[in-house]
Parts: structure tokens; C-alpha cells; sequence
């Protein structure tokens, strides 16, 4: 059961004020430090004695054996207890992006614990691209892990490794590892100089992989079985080829990738589906990441990733006549099919670091009549983090454990089952269904945990086998520290 079925979006954006039940009056700070929260809840392997979240207990021990491999650690992506390697690997670039754009607002231990948060992955991704020409994409059966209802300490359903190499090529996963290695390297490189050089060499390493051997992982018929149709590659392999490029350039100012992504956009298709960003389709982001460097580097030759970038803007302002706006009575920004926040979270944290890119090149995006600036666009993700932490008609936070009214029954094994310590015997396989099927509340809190949100009425009724509204990722949480981050520093009040 997942909410992660991923289809094209419009990204959708409100311009103007919307009704709210209550004065914006947010502690960002409080939230940024919850938010970094919820990965501890997500870990799985050995946990280290200063876990936080205490209620959570070792587990996936044994994972990789059934390859022959160590894959121990990581994340699970969402209430589950699978290891998708491709929205893992998205969720760490977010992470490190998080860091490099917004590091310098945050307070110094919650640096840390992003940094912390990044390295649980990134120690993770580099097992699996331990051996040559191969990379291992993912842990566990989705079928089997989902017919079950276990805490992650217990889960006994097949470990199942899958894998793509030269002659079963996965572009994309490659892609996006390659571009969460490269820019954890930069989030790194203050920090641990060694360890941030190691993650570059192993992005240039593995990015060599995806653009020899082309190919989308979700075609390959050993591996279709296992990640379909929870995370497979709808939209081709092509961008995350570009965006794997582009952090590359940005992380080893190598003129080689800076080639690679001008004398490839076109056959890759930068210029295509512009207005889309997720674990799936990198081309909005692409196009603000590579503008930075048009903006403030004066590359005229990648002026075409910025025409496209403002093109992406100017659909969210309602005044313009490319705008595409669909939002929820109370200003949410929304996209039919479930695990909506992802939408919200991505494209608020794209809004803030275009607006920066803006602001220190003194320039605004010109939407035909319309002349927009960086402060509206800042205003507008403050909208968007407002609504989820409580400014909406519900008056409820959809951070669990910010404020006073949240979500209490989340789609989540771990946080809805008793934990070890309350509960020390193994629960089977159909043995936590009484748990699932409860009307109570979760007895453990995944503080920090920002769920799939309202539907397109602002309505939210807290139901736990409502898993496109009521179940937690990765990829949810991780755009979200960078844009609280920014709003401790600027709380644009």
C-alpha cells in the first residue's frame, strides 16, 4: 500500500491570498529541528546509541546477503519497510541541496543533523555501487512486505536484492545517485574534506555507468517485478542523465559536464515537460539548478535552462498567461493522485532557491505584463509552509508532533504497532491487522513526519488505511529543511 505512484503534474501555485483560520505565527526553528527528526524514525540497520527516536529497534541486519552483498542501512521510503534505491537516492540530493542553498540559516546542531541525515544515506548509496558495473537498486518484495502489517524489527518477508548492471542498464537510478553523491560532496566539503572527496569520485564513477550503458531500471524484466509500480521510471531515464551532469559541474567546476549538459539538453529533452519535479521527473529542478550558473557565472551558453526555468515560474503566477494554478479552497497547492505534500514541498523549496539565484543577480522573471520578483516568490512558499503547519481551514499542522492538533493515526508499522520495549515478542505477519484496522492513535509519535495532506476540499480525516493522505516519505520531508531552514533565518512575517 502506497501513495507513490507517481504521474506527470502540472505544478500548480496560488499568487494570491488565500482564506486562513489563524495569523501566520510559526516557530520554523522548532519545525526544521522535527523535520530533520523523522529520518532517525526512517533508519534502518544498526542503530547508533545517540537514536533519538527510541521506540525504533535494529533491523535489516541480514540485508544484502541473499546478493552477496552488505546492504545494511539506509532508509525506508515511507510507512513500509522496503528500500527503494531511487526515491532514496532523490531524497538525498534534496537533503544535500537543502544543505548547500539554506545550510548557512541553520542553527549549528541542526547542521549536524542534516549532515547526519545525508550520511546515513550516502554511506547506504555507496554500498550499493560497491561492485563494478553494477548497482543494487533496491531490498525487499513490495508484494509480500505490503500483505503485512510488522514493525521493521521483525519483518520476516523476503529480503529480495535487485540489481541492474552494463547488459540491464538503470540510467536513472544511476543518475540520480550519481547527482546525490555529487552534491553531498559539496554539502560535505567544510566539513569532512576526505569523505566529501570520496563521494565525488564515486558520482563520477557511477554517472560513467548511466551514460554508457543507457536504459530505464524499470525495464529490466529482473527488476520491473520488484519496483513496479510503486517507483517505477514513468518518464523516462533521459533527465535524471542531465541532472546527474548538472550537479556534477556544480560540485567539480569540470567544463567537461558543462559540455555534456549544452550539447545534450536538446536530445535529452531538457526542454521537454518543464513544469514537473519529483523523485520521477527532474526538469524543473534541472533547469533552476543549471540557471545558477547562468545567473551568476554569465554561461550564456545555458541560457536555454533558463528560459525554461522562467517559463516554470510563470505558471505559478495566476496573473500570467502561461499560468496553471490548481489549489484547494484554503490555498494548498494540489495534484490528484495522492501523496500530494511531495508537490508542495518540492516545488516550494524550487520557488525559494530560484528567488535567491534572483535576489543576488538582481534580476526578476519578466510573465509577459507580469515583472516577478524574488520577494513574491518567497512569499509564496511561505504560503505553502504556513498551510502545512497549520495555517488552514482544519487548523491542523500536517507535521506530526508541531503544534497542538495533528495527524495521530498515520499510515506507519512502526509508528502504529507497540514498540519492542512495550511489546518485547515478535508480532507476525497478520498479527498487527488489529493494529492497522484500530480507530486509537499511534502509540508511538514519528515526531517530524509530514503526511501525503488534505484532499483537494482542505479535508483531512486522520484515517490510517487512507494511505494517499495519511502515509509519510522521504521525499516529502527531505525539500522541506531547506525551506524551514530559510524561513529561520527570514520569517518574512
Amino acid at each position: 500500500m502506497k501513495p507513490s505512484i507517481f504521474l506527470p503534474f502540472l505544478l500548480l501555485l496560488l499568487f494570491v491570498s488565500f482564506p486562513s483560520s489563524k495569523s501566520s505565527s510559526h516557530d520554523y526553528g522548532e519545525a526544521l529541528s522535527k523535520c530533520l527528526l523523522f529520518f532517525e524514525g526512517q533508519r534502518s540497520g544498526r542503530l547508533p546509541p545517540n537514536q533519538r527516536l527510541r521506540w525504533r529497534g535494529d533491523s535489516g541486519l541480514a540485508d544484502g546477503w541473499m546478493g552477496g552483498v552488505d546492504l545494511e542501512g539506509g532508509y525506508y521510503d515511507a510507512g513500509d519497510n522496503i528500500k527503494f534505491g531511487f526515491p532514496m537516492a532523490f531524497t538525498t540530493t534534496m537533503l544535500a541541496w537543502s544543505v548547500i542553498e539554506f545550510g548557512d540559516s541553520m542553527p549549528s546542531d541542526e547542521l549536524r543533523n542534516a549532515l547526519v541525515a545525508i550520511r546515513w544515506a550516502t554511506d547506504y548509496l555507496l554500498k550499493t555501487i560497491s561492485q563494478a558495473d553494477r548497482i543494487f537498486v533496491q531490498v525487499g518484495e513490495p508484494l509480500h512486505d505490503h500483505n503485512c502489517w510488522e514493525r521493521p524489527e521483525d519483518m520476516d518477508t523476503p529480503r529480495t536484492v535487485y540489481a541492474v548492471d552494463r547488459d540491464n542498464p538503470g540510467s536513472d537510478i544511476a543518475g540520480e545517485t550519481a547527482a546525490a553523491l555529487a552534491a553531498s560532496s559539496m554539502a560535505f566539503r567544510s566539513h569532512d574534506h576526505g569523505y566529501s572527496q570520496m563521494l565525488l569520485q564515486n558520482a563520477i564513477r557511477v554517472f560513467e555507468f548511466a551514460d554508457t550503458y543507457k536504459g530505464a531500471y524499470s525495464d529490466n524484466a529482473g527488476v520491473r517485478p520488484g519496483v513496479c509500480p510503486f517507483y517505477c521510471d514513468f518518464d523516462g531515464y533521459q533527465d535524471e542523465l542531465l541532472w546527474g551532469a548538472a550537479w556534477l559541474r556544480r560540485a567539480s567546476a569540470d567544463d567537461s559536464y558543462l559540455n555534456y549538459i549544452t550539447n545534450n539538453g536538446k536530445t535529452l529533452g531538457a526542454e521537454d515537460n518543464i513544469n514537473e519535479f519529483g523523485w520521477d521527473n527532474k526538469h524543473a529542478g534541472l533547469n533552476v539548478l543549471v540557471s545558477k550558473e547562468f545567473l551568476e557565472g554569465k554561461v550564456y551558453s545555458l541560457q536555454s535552462y533558463k528560459e525554461s526555468a522562467d517559463s516554470f515560474m510563470c505558471t505559478l503566477i495566476p496573473e500570467s498567461s502561461s499560468s496553471h494554478i490548481q489549489y484547494t479552497p484554503g490555498g494548498l497547492i494540489y495534484k490528484p493522485g495522492g501523496s500530494n505534500m511531495q508537490h508542495v514541498t518540492s516545488i516550494a523549496f524550487l520557488l525559494l532557491t530560484y528567488a535567491n539565484y534572483l535576489s543576488r543577480t538582481s534580476q526578476t522573471v519578466n510573465c509577459g505584463s507580469v515583472s516577478v520578483g524574488p520577494t513574491s516568490l518567497q512569499l509564496q512558499a511561505k504560503k505553502q509552509v504556513d498551510y502545512i503547519l497549520g495555517d488552514n481551514p482544519m487548523s491542523m499542522s500536517y507535521m506530526v508532533g508541531y503544534g497542538n492538533k495533528y495527524p495521530q493515526r498515520i499510515h506507519h508499522r512502526g509508528s502504529s504497532l507497540p514498540s519492542k520495549a512495550d511489546h518485547s515478542q515478535p508480532i507476525a505477519c497478520k498479527e498487527g491487522s488489529i493494529y492497522f484496522n484500530s480507530t486509537g492513535p499511534n502509540p508511538n509519535i514519528l515526531v517530524g513526519a509530514l503526511v501525503g495532506g488534505p484532499g483537494e476540499d482542505d479535508i483531512y480525516n486522520d484515517d490510517r488505511a487512507d494511505f494517499r493522505k495519511s502515509e509519510p516519505t522521504t521525499y516529502i520531508n527531505a525539500p522541506l529543511v531547506g525551506i524551514l531552514a530559510y524561513f529561520v533565518a527570514n520569517p518574512l512575517s
